[in-house]
């Protein structure tokens, strides 16, 4: 079975995350798909939303480590990672996310893109950049702060400290907190709410509030540079050998 699973339903463009043995980690084919899913639809008008989603106890435990510790020694940063990262920042479609159980890096980032946020009460957001070395990603140091404030996107993106179900909705992350059984369907639903209104009001009032990508991209640009250093890193290198070392 695929590791993305992408499926147009009336309106609704749903791209799941689909390697529950791993928790959903990601993979650079994953990035891939999902990037290719969102650019996609971005010219499809018949797709009006796009609901992103992992699985009960899974939303996305981030990338793969395996992949980090490869790129660690080419010096480069994967470009599915970047791809996919643009992409979510350039998606002229709303974005809507169903969110149980872990989201871990950017399977917590990758939310701060997201337009509506559903979290089953089990989710629990958390970003352990500097505790592995490294640096926060996906525009998140300029997107948490202005969302959260700088006290509380610190305790996130560098003290990885972590936000449960309902700190994540009182930080401005999150909708809607529901019950972990049946949380997909208030997502679902979500998303038909937002596909059942005018297309281009939709599209015009997102891009009005959204404002220009292009500062969300440049900073992406900025982060990864310097999180491609920090993958060489002496810091970087001691937590992976840690991590391959429990798995043992």
């Amino acid at each position: 079975m695929p590791d993305i699973l992408v499926a147009d339903d009336g309106a609704i463009r749903t791209i799941r995350m689909n390697r529950p043995d791993k928790k959903n980690a990601l993979t650079l084919q994953m990035y891939d798909r999902m990037a290719e899913a969102i650019e996609t639809a971005s010219g499809n008008k018949a797709v009006r939303c796009i609901l992103i989603a992992g699985a009960p106890g899974a939303f996305c435990a981030g990338n793969d480590l395996n992949d980090f510790a490869a790129m660690a020694q080419t010096g480069g940063l994967g470009t599915p990672i970047l791809r996919f990262l643009h992409a979510l920042a350039r998606s002229e479609v709303p974005l809507v996310a169903a969110v149980s159980g872990t989201a871990v890096g950017v399977g917590a980032t990758m939310l701060l893109h997201c337009d509506h946020v559903v979290a089953a009460n089990d989710a629990k957001l958390s970003t352990p950049f500097a505790a592995l070395g490294l640096v926060p990603e996906a525009a998140s140091s300029l997107i948490a702060p202005r969302l959260m404030g700088h006290a509380r996107a610190f305790s996130l993106l560098v003290m990885g400290q972590p936000l449960s179900a309902e700190d994540a909705k009182a930080a401005g992350i999150v909708n809607t907190v529901v019950p972990a059984e049946g949380f997909e369907t208030t997502a679902r639903a979500a998303a038909e709410k937002i596909a059942a209104l005018p297309l281009e009001a939709v599209r015009i009032a997102r891009r009005l509030m959204r404002g220009s990508p292009d500062e969300i991209v440049a900073r992406i640009d900025e982060e990864a540079e310097a999180f491609k250093t920090r993958l060489s890193s002496p810091d970087a290198q001691a937590a992976f050998a840690a991590f391959f070392s429990r798995k043992r």
